[in-house]
This record gives structure tokens, C-alpha cells and sequence, in this order.
């Protein structure tokens, strides 16, 4: 579970549900509005199966779920790992790696093709050429994820301005007949639709996207790391050097957070 996350979506919902009792003073229906609803949240949508194809879009669940929880290891604990695979092939062998392979798997795919290949005996521009490959495919993958809520960011708030135009022509449109309820439903109509559009891209679609482009960044950086670090145990080099190898990329607080590790 990503704390972070979890908290903040709490404590949005908290204080967007405070301020909403102080002003309707427990007539929540008036922030109800079928039509905004409708309008906002299924044009929304439907813009999204407009500009994605459909596997993209089946793939939205998954996304959410990366939001929510935060699987991947921290750039020191795969320096860690990386280390100890290291120090195993320095001191016993590269073929000593079989018995890690498992482990591999439950850390990262990735980290495993790479150990395969190295036990595999394939040459190191071959290995580094297969990983990158896989980088890039994983950078467009999560790049349509991203895609999905940037869309929602977009045309939810247009969506709503189109909501309080039908709206307003609505309330316009009786002004001749007097009917103070209709005018007054059409108006809610028009504002509700507002408040959706608004609700939907700066507390909801804004910030899964950008904690989704974050958790992109935080899994290259994780995989340029076992790059590295796979192509410095395939040259032989002292688990030192490969340390130093995949530090590099890190900041100098996290540096220093490795060395009290």
C-alpha cells in the first residue's frame, strides 16, 4: 500500500466532505446533479476510448492499482541485491547464479532476463541491446497509463463548461414562463457540471497521472540501475566497482543512505 497515496485521497475526500456539510447543512442532494454526472464524468470517458485503442483502455485497472500500491524496491535495496549477485559470480562463478534466479523472478522480470541471459553466456552488447529494448517498451507502456488520466485532466473541465452552457440556455430558455424551479434546476445543472469537471481533473486524474509518471521514473531509474549492474558482472568486475557503477545514479542523500546501509 502507498501510504502517501492513501492519505492524500483521504484527506481530500475529508476536507472536500467538511466544506460541503458547512454549506448544504445536510442537504446533500443539492450537490447531486444527474446530468453533470452524465455529461462530465461519461464524456469524459468517452473521449478516452476515442483517443486510446482498446487494449489501452483494459489496461486502466492496473494502473489505478499501481496507484495505490507501491510494489517496486528502493534504488538501495537493488543496489544491495545487485551487490550480493556480485559478490556471488566474483567468488564463485557466474553458472553460481542459477540458484539466485528464483529470487530474480520475485524481485523483477527484468532483473531475471538479464541474469538468464548472463548464465546463458551471451555476450554483453547483446544483453545490454535485449534489456533497452525491454526499457522502451516499458516507458510506452506506462506512457499510455499516464495518457489515460492527462485525457480525464483535459476534457473533464470542458466537459463541465459544456454542462453549464446547457444549463444556462436551459434557465435562459424559461426565463419567459416565470417557472422559478425549473431556472433553479437548470442553474444546479450548470454549476454542478462545473464542480464535476473541476473535482475530476485536479483531485482525481491530476495526481493518479502524476504519481503514475513518478512511479515510471522511480522503475527506469531501478532498471538502468540492474542494467548496469548486470553488465558489470558480466565483465568480471570487483563487486566494488559495480556498487559505484549503480550509485552514480543516485543523489548524494541517497548515496549516503547506501553507505549507512
Amino acid at each position: 500500500m502507498d501510504i502517501a497515496s492513501l492519505i492524500g485521497s483521504l484527506l481530500g475526500i475529508v476536507l472536500i466532505g467538511v466544506v460541503a456539510a458547512e454549506s448544504c447543512h445536510g442537504h446533500w442532494a443539492m450537490f447531486y446533479s444527474l446530468e453533470g454526472v452524465l455529461l462530465v464524468f461519461g464524456g469524459s470517458i468517452s473521449v478516452c476510448f476515442m483517443a486510446l485503442p482498446m487494449e489501452k483502455v483494459k489496461s486502466v485497472p492496473g494502473f489505478v492499482k499501481r496507484f495505490i500500491f507501491a510494489k517496486g524496491k528502493s534504488p538501495v535495496e537493488v543496489i544491495k541485491l545487485m551487490s550480493t549477485l556480485a559478490e556471488k559470480s566474483r567468488r564463485d562463478g557466474i553458472l553460481a547464479l542459477e540458484s539466485e534466479f528464483e529470487h530474480c523472478m520475485e524481485v523483477d522480470p527484468f532483473l531475471a532476463a538479464g541474469v538468464r541471459m548472463t548464465i546463458d553466456g551471451l555476450d554483453s552488447a547483446t544483453v545490454e541491446q535485449t534489456l533497452r529494448l525491454e526499457i522502451l517498451a516499458m516507458q510506452d507502456r506506462h506512457k499510455a497509463g499516464k495518457k489515460f488520466f492527462d485525457l480525464l485532466k483535459l476534457y473533464g473541465p470542458g466537459y463541465g463548461l459544456v454542462g453549464t452552457l446547457i444549463g444556462q440556455i436551459g434557465m435562459f430558455g424559461n426565463l419567459s414562463g416565470g417557472d422559478v424551479g425549473t431556472m433553479g434546476h437548470n442553474l444546479a445543472v450548470a454549476v454542478c457540471a462545473t464542480m464535476y469537471g473541476t473535482v475530476l481533473a485536479n483531485a482525481i486524474a491530476g495526481p493518479i497521472g502524476d504519481k503514475l509518471a513518478l512511479r515510471s521514473g522511480e522503475e527506469i531509474l531501478n532498471r538502468e540501475m540492474m542494467l548496469q549492474g548486470i553488465t558489470s558482472i558480466q565483465a568480471g568486475d570487483n563487486p566494488r566497482i559495480t556498487v559505484d557503477k549503480m550509485a552514480a545514479f543516485l543523489p548524494k542523500a541517497g548515496r549516503e543512505k547506501l553507505k549507512a546501509a
